[in-house]
This record gives C-alpha cells, structure tokens and sequence, in this order.
C-alpha cells in the first residue's frame, strides 16, 4: 500500500504549532500536528495569562491552548496526540523527511519544529507542589501577579539578572540567591543589579524548600552554602531562573544548533539549514520566549513552508 506524503507536518503544539497549523491549514497544506507529550506546550503550565491580545479579561493558559486548537482544527489541521521520537530528513530540495512514532513512519514534504524548550527548575519537591502558587520560571509572564510583594529569585547568569531587574521595577523586594561567590551575567546586567536598591544579592546562598499554607508561597528556607547556616525568607513569589533547554534532542546531529542547543534559522526567517524544514517559537528563540512572539513565528514558519512548497511545483 503507498503511504500518504504530506505536504505539511508540525512537530509541537504550543502557541507556535498552532498558529503554524491555523496559517498551514488557511493555504490548503492540510496540515498534520503531532503535539508531543505536553499538549499546548508551556502555557498549559500558566494559570493566568493577561498579556496576549484578544483577551480583555485574561484567559488561562490551558484555555487559550484549547482555543488555539479548536481554531486550527475548523480549518482541517488533523491533531495527533503523538510524539516524534525520531526524524531523518532530506539534505536535497524536494527532498521527503521522515519523521517516526516509535516504529510508525510519517512522510512530509515540509515540516515545522515547534518543539518549545523547557524551563530548567532545581528538582526540589517543593517546587511542583507551589507550582501555579508562587513558583515561576517566566518573569515577565507572571511578575504583575507579584506587584508590591516581597520576591526571591534563584540564579547567577545573565537571565536571572534580567529577571530580577524586571521584578524590582514592580515588587517591594528582590532578594537574588546566587549559588556561587560571583555571578556569571554579563558585566552590562552586573551593573545593573547592583545599582538597582530594591534588590539584595546574598551570594553562597541556595534555595532548598518552600513553605506556606494551602499551596501558596509563604517563605523560601535557603542555606548559606559556607557555614551551613539555613533560614527563612518571608516571600509569595519565588522565581527559577536557571535557564532553559530547547527540546532539539532529536534533532541533533542534522539541524545547525547554536552552542546552547537552540535551531539556528536564517535571520528574518524560519528556515533551517536543511531545505523544507523550518523553526518556530522557543526552540529557536531564547530571547523573548513569549506566547505572543511564539505565535508570530508560527504564522512565519507556515508562511515559508508554503513558499518553500509552491516552488518545487
């Protein structure tokens, strides 16, 4: 039996993959989304989300994922709530990638990675029971929850810094626990921190537990990582922010990654190093990393796969 070649595969179903399928879809690539074993990605994590157009009100996360979906699907996107576990894709124009679920074989002649990337936490306990009740991993997608309050935020590079210094300009307090005696951030976000009153670095300082009642931030309990010394920090908002990993793990090897693991695609586009397959959202941006900017590139990503598709015809 000939197996079917799609004109359109998307691998990922955050605010990228949805929006590529919304834009695929309107252009007649019946497209085809594998959402992977987080359906909606990110968001589905995000309790309020207030700063994506549209919604006056705000909306949660899971509920704009699901409007999303129901939008692509009215115009004929088919969701698999499948995950891709291996790709080989052509090197040649009009070349058929292929992609896997397990042993099942999927054919496309384009393909959009919409895999995201996942925020790196501790792997403390505490962290998944106050997750939504005062632990974050995105700053600027819940600092406004914080306004006048008393927040921790935990790391030394250059994200932590850029977090912290968000924070201050809408909390009371930013206290940053930095593991080490330095910080790894740039001299340019150094400065910043350290000119910037609200905020209190206490360095060889580590968070090792949460409390607080009915599942709501409270305190961070740190130690100081020299004497051994532990105490409280009375805090409601406790931000990780040790960075990020793009899920690219498949696709090492074939796509160009940059040093941090993230696509690298052709500026002003989302087109790889590899003809007909493309990048969108947090797998290929780890500046912005929002909702609204993951969603642009989607549309983007659809729109050079249909060109990229009407020229080998």
């Amino acid at each position: 039996m000939e197996q079917n070649i799609f004109d359109c595969v998307i691998v990922g179903s955050g605010p990228s993959g949805f929006t590529a399928a919304i834009y695929a879809a309107r252009a007649d690539l019946k497209p085809q989304l594998y959402t992977g074993l987080e359906p909606g990605g990110q968001l589905t994590t995000t309790t309020e989300v207030d700063n994506f157009p549209g919604y006056p009100s705000g909306i949660t996360g899971p509920e704009m994922m699901m409007d999303l979906q129901k939008q692509a699907e009215r115009f004929d996107t088919k969701v698999h709530y499948e995950m891709i576990t291996k790709a080989e894709f052509a090197k040649e124009e009009g070349g058929i990638h292929r992609l896997f679920v397990g042993a099942k074989e999927i054919l496309a002649k384009s393909v959009i990675i919409s895999t995201g990337a996942t925020a790196k936490y501790l792997g403390l306990d505490d962290e998944r029971k106050y997750s939504g009740g005062g632990v974050s991993a995105c700053a600027t997608c819940d600092g406004f929850f914080y306004k006048g309050k008393d927040v921790v935020v935990v790391g030394a590079g250059d994200t932590a810094a850029e977090e912290a210094t968000y924070l201050s300009k809408l909390c009371r307090k930013v206290t940053m626990l930095v593991r080490k005696g330095e910080f790894r951030a740039s001299k340019a976000m150094i400065h910043r921190v350290e000119h910037t009153p609200n905020i209190e670095v206490k360095f060889h300082h580590e968070l090792i537990g949460i409390e607080g009642e009915n599942n709501l931030v409270e305190r961070a309990v740190i130690i100081n990582n020299q004497t051994q010394e532990t105490s409280t920090v009375e805090v409601e908002g406790i931000f990780i922010a040790i960075g990020h990993k793009p899920n690219t793990d498949i696709f090492a090897g074939q796509i160009t990654l940059d040093e941090n693991g993230y696509i690298v695609t052709e500026k002003g586009t989302c087109r790889t190093n590899l003809p007909g397959v493309f990048a969108a959202g947090d797998v290929q941006d780890h500046i912005y990393r929002q909702a609204i900017t993951a969603a642009g590139s989607g549309c983007m990503a659809a729109m050079d796969a249909e060109k990229y598709l009407s020229e080998l015809n």
